[in-house]
């Protein structure tokens, strides 16, 4: 898999916070119900921070009680990644920005209708964008 808007290791480090970094370039997670934006219910866009594509609408997002921000879609099939995870003893599909390889989080099959799915990702993968009135 290639993507379009990479950066040497040094060039992520400075951009990112540390916590970012982690989990962005070092494929982590954060703790459930401690991200920015699980609990956010404000209409807009969620972007990659790392890279600042479009991911996700708000209009996909729903509570999941996982405790970390879910999507039943992404916003395109040209904004999101998916990649066969075999770490830490599971079998799981990574989600990834497209455009920067960033790990987002993963994708299950327990999402609602009408796909079924749950991107289940780290607020600390992402930023927003809020609708304008």
């Amino acid at each position: 898999m290639s993507f379009d808007k990479t950066k040497t290791d040094a060039e992520w480090r400075a951009e990112l916070s540390p916590e970012q970094y982690r989990i962005l370039r070092e494929h982590g997670t954060e703790p459930a119900f401690t991200g920015e934006f699980w609990d956010n219910h404000e209409a807009g866009e969620y972007l990659c921070a790392a890279c600042g594509e479009p991911l996700f609408e708000s209009d996909t997002k729903f509570d999941s009680g996982t405790g970390w921000p879910s999507f039943y879609q992404a916003l395109n099939a040209d904004a999101v990644a998916e990649k066969h995870d075999v770490s830490h003893g599971m079998e799981r599909v990574e989600a990834l920005c497209r455009h920067c390889g960033s790990h987002l989080g993963h994708v299950f099959p327990d999402g609602p209708a009408p796909t079924g799915l749950r991107f289940c990702i780290n607020s600390a993968s992402l930023s927003f964008k809020k609708k304008q009135d």
